[in-house]
């Protein structure tokens, strides 16, 4: 498990002190964007409260569990690629055991999809702009 620790000294003592000597578990300071991405394309599942990181990680195929009661990035669950599961041990595990365990489920999830858009309005923008004060005759 690879778990980029919040640098908030109460976040990272406290996760420190619960799992710092922990088999398996590799606490890292938080990744620059090239770093985050390449452990999102290199995990399994996600498991997150990170808004950003329910935008990301199905963009890339990878499951979400959302570790939140509620969520402002509602499109990852619609699609299917997310699962809120909210904060409580019991269900953190359950749902997580499930994708481990259940190729059938973890295949519904681990779709490659950007509920978000389909990244183009950059050159949509440039087109808008374009047309609008440069095509103007």
């Amino acid at each position: 498990m690879l778990w980029p620790v919040h640098p908030n000294p109460n976040v990272s003592s406290f996760v420190q002190t619960r799992l710092g000597a922990a088999a398996r578990v590799h606490l890292t300071e938080p990744l620059g964007y090239g770093a985050f991405v390449g452990a999102l394309q290199q995990a399994y599942l996600v498991l997150t409260d990170s808004g950003g990181v329910q935008e990301e990680a199905p963009a890339l195929g990878r499951p979400v569990l959302v570790l939140r009661r509620e969520t402002e990035r509602p499109e990852a669950i619609s699609a299917g690629v997310a699962r809120r599961v909210g904060t409580a041990f019991e269900d953190i595990v359950t749902h997580a055991r499930e994708l481990l365990n259940d190729r059938a489920v973890y295949a519904a999830m681990a779709r490659t999809v950007s509920p978000y858009g389909d990244g183009q309005a950059s050159g949509r923008i440039v087109q808008a702009i374009r047309d609008r004060f440069v095509n103007v005759r």
